[in-house]
């Protein structure tokens, strides 16, 4: 299957060339059309108010895109987090976890204080963003609003940032980010499995704000529905060991290195390596959201070099005694051409005052912490009451605080 799939990427980025590959693009196509459908139906469903989307009391931001494969979400999601804490808000981040097992319906990767959860439960990404930003709140939910409603009931969470959050529309949003990658930003046109596209063009529509994503050299001229800014991904020129040592790129230019990855564009990793004078004896591939098993660990140690070059993504699911030669992973960065076009959206979210009323639904999907019961608005809609632990739960700027250490104990009324 993964040979298929290597044989057939060239098609979803460029279209087929080969008879082989229009075969095969013509016998997916009728397939495509109805997943594409299938999308367009589940939208007008939300829409209609057939699917119930959730409100929530703090501003939520959502980073997506319309094609599968990598576009640079983790890096601009890291660097929206980055920026919006800067600015004083407590952060969450809200991802789907994919590449974990799972830990239930809602699991806390980090409080914000400490790193609670390992990427083969929680999945690569939501560990890496966790471990960059200590102060951040990271948490894995399949239902999305069941996690923002963790986030913020239990966690404390001001902002909310939907990691790959486009397509989910049981969460509303007060920003849609939609990555698109520069050179081929919607593949050859169609939709999975013929192409790369999880929804037909015209999703592009309810985007409020497009990155188009490695940017170095051609970028796309397609007209986007809203204003249009560039990013590139670069190395860092400072590497760190597994072990947590970091030092300069420079002492590693001269030796014999072997560079291996399992992200969605391996090549582009190699690529960027390469650009940076280093030697890469070899260069080996894995897929996305790997698992290093001792296979892949014996295939990586069986290549030689004088020393090992990987992503941070991949990073965090390996050890240094996994090793005969040390390991280093290059962190990526994000360098954007105008982002004041971003941050003029961001500088509106982190300094809104916080003025949304409680309303009926969000009651409905708040419970207290100490009984898993329902709680009601008190009166003076200063509070939401648990009457069955005469719990009181304090409304601060119109955001309930659901812990039990703030709760104030009360009376038969």
């Amino acid at each position: 299957m993964r040979t298929l799939l290597q044989w057939y990427r060239p098609v979803w980025t460029q279209g087929p060339r080969t008879p082989a590959q229009h075969l095969l693009y013509r016998f997916l196509s009728p397939l495509s059309e109805l997943y594409g459908w299938a999308g367009r139906v589940r939208i007008a469903l939300y829409r209609r108010g057939l699917l119930r989307s959730y409100d929530f009391p703090v501003p939520v931001i959502s980073v997506g895109n319309l094609a599968v494969g990598g576009t640079g979400k983790t890096p601009t999601v890291d660097w929206v987090a980055r920026y919006c804490q800067a600015r004083g808000r407590k952060v969450a981040v809200v991802s789907r976890g994919y590449g974990g097992r799972g830990a239930g319906a809602v699991a806390v990767v980090s409080d914000g204080r400490q790193l609670l959860l390992s990427p083969e439960v929680a999945g690569d990404e939501p560990v890496l963003l966790a471990r960059r930003n200590p102060q951040l709140v990271v948490v894995v939910a399949p239902r999305r609003a069941q996690g923002v409603r963790a986030a913020i009931v239990e966690l404390g969470a001001e902002m909310i940032i939907l990691d790959d959050g486009f397509q989910h529309w049981a969460v509303r949003r007060e920003l849609d980010i939609v990555l698109l990658d520069a050179k081929h930003p919607l593949g050859n046109g169609r939709v999975l499995p013929a192409g790369l596209l999880r929804e037909f063009p015209e999703a592009l529509q309810r985007g409020d704000l497009f990155i188009l994503t490695r940017a170095a050299e051609e970028v796309s001229t397609l007209v986007l529905p809203g204003p249009v800014l560039t990013s590139r991904h670069g190395l860092a020129d400072r590497v760190t060991a597994l072990g947590g040592q970091s030092f300069s790129l420079d002492e590693l230019r001269g030796k014999r290195l072997v560079a291996f990855a399992g992200i969605a564009d391996p090549e582009a990793f190699f690529h960027d390596l390469r650009a940076k004078d280093l030697i890469l004896s070899e260069t080996l591939a894995f897929p996305d959201h790997v698992t290093y098993n001792q296979a892949e660990l014996a295939r990586i140690n069986a290549a030689g070099g004088e020393a090992l070059l990987t992503t941070e993504k991949d990073g965090v699911k390996l050890r240094a005694d996994d090793f005969t030669v040390p390991c280093y992973q290059v962190p990526l960065e994000l360098i954007f051409d105008r982002p004041e076009l971003l941050t003029a959206y961001l500088d509106r979210l982190t300094a809104k005052e916080r003025t949304m009323p409680i309303k009926q639904e969000l009651l409905d999907i708040l419970a207290c912490p100490q009984c898993k019961g329902a709680v009601r608005l008190r009166d003076d809609r200063q509070a939401l009451v648990c009457d069955a632990c005469r719990l009181a739960y304090p409304i601060r700027d119109d955001i309930p605080v659901m812990l039990i250490d703030e709760a104030e104990k009360i009376g038969e009324e």
